[in-house]
């Protein structure tokens, strides 16, 4: 599992390369990628079985591309940790 898992996210990566995207996109991407692999990380140390892996991978990659920028604020969101979130400039 964790042999195809790295197959999968290295021919993802070498996909993305091959396109141009905008700075908004390869946030989105970057963030889906990030939120994905936390995700899988967070699964497998909690010990779950594969189907909760794989949730778990998809619901990471799902909130990794929403994170919020105003791009033309320079604002972010950044989250408290108890699921509310603030705003302040972007790092």
């Amino acid at each position: 599992m964790q042999n195809q898992s790295l197959i999968l996210v290295t021919l993802f990566s070498f996909s993305l390369a091959a396109c141009e995207m905008t700075a908004e996109e390869e946030r989105m991407t970057t963030g889906a990628v990030i939120g994905g692999g936390l995700g899988l990380v967070t699964a497998k140390v909690l010990g779950a079985d594969t189907d909760w892996v794989i949730i778990s991978t998809l619901a990471g990659a799902a909130v990794g591309t929403l994170v919020a920028r105003n791009t033309a604020t320079g604002q972010c969101a950044y989250s408290n940790g108890d699921g509310t979130y603030y705003q302040r400039r972007c790092r």
